[in-house]
């Protein structure tokens, strides 16, 4: 199966301008890409200093492109009252005609102290614990269905969330591989985006793992990440079924990403 590609954005400094990275995802649907992705953080370490909120971002991206895949690649939820997601993922996906896709992990506080700073939970088993009931409220709610929630973290008593999005909105789960709880949770969703992996091997390596825990059914997403003109021929080999193209946010530039965008996708 040959790959979708995408370009993968954090939207830090140059790429804090909401306006500016909706006219780069038209020119990335021009020049061929299928998809375009962001960062979904509140800060990060120096040098990073402007970030920008990537809801907003991809409210635009979704008015300025017609056929782009979008989505925030990927967002801790956890920090997020699942009701509100729910109104705000229907409201995207309808937006964009049904184009939206939702990226979840449990982030981290390392690169920006953004749990730490403020006052977000900060251990990782009891944000395992509310991503997976903040998922299982989404789902719920995308259904149409009265939700009746009465979980540990979350309470959803009794509300029907209209209108629905276009179609179900796929959840890609990301995680480290090898850490068997987020495979498990990618394998009940939509798609794997296994990261920090450094090689193709290791990647085939985790679709394998959680092939198995599927069980084969169904359709599914496979994530690998490149660097701007990585070979991404390996990843599409062991399995891969989309490529995002990733940048680096500490060197990041307008200019650097127009480049890569207007190369087009690897072919």
């Amino acid at each position: 199966m040959t790959p979708q590609h995408a370009l993968w954005l954090p939207l830090f400094d140059d790429l804090a301008d909401p306006a500016l990275v909706a006219h780069l995802a038209a020119e990335a649907e021009e020049a061929g890409w299928h998809g375009f992705f962001v960062w979904d953080h509140l800060r990060w370490r120096e040098p990073v200093a402007a970030v920008a909120d990537p809801w907003i971002a991809l409210a635009a991206i979704a008015t300025t492109t017609s056929d782009l895949r979008f989505g925030p690649m990927v967002s801790a939820i956890t920090r997020r009252r699942p009701a509100k997601l729910a109104r705000e993922t229907a409201t995207l996906d309808r937006l964009g005609g049904g184009r939206l896709t939702l990226g979840v992990g449990l982030g981290s506080d390392r690169f920006g102290e953004e749990f730490s700073r403020t006052g977000e939970e900060c251990d990782d088993r009891v944000r395992a614990g509310m991503l997976d009931e903040a998922l299982d409220v989404l789902a719920a709610a995308w259904s149409g269905d009265v939700v009746h929630h009465h979980g540990e973290h979350y309470t959803v008593d009794g509300i029907r969330f209209l209108p629905t999005p276009v179609r179900r909105i796929p959840v890609w789960a990301a995680g480290f591989p090898g850490k068997l709880r987020p495979m498990r949770r990618a394998a009940r969703l939509d798609g794997y985006f296994p990261v920090n992996l450094g090689s193709a091997e290791r990647f085939a390596e985790a679709v394998a793992q959680v092939e198995a825990l599927r069980g084969g059914t169904g359709p599914f997403d496979y994530i690998a990440e490149v660097g701007p003109g990585e070979d991404s021929a390996p990843y599409a080999r062991a399995g891969a079924t989309w490529v995002l193209t990733g940048f680096d946010p500490e060197s990041l530039s307008v200019d650097h990403v127009r480049g890569v965008l207007r190369d087009g996708p690897p072919s």
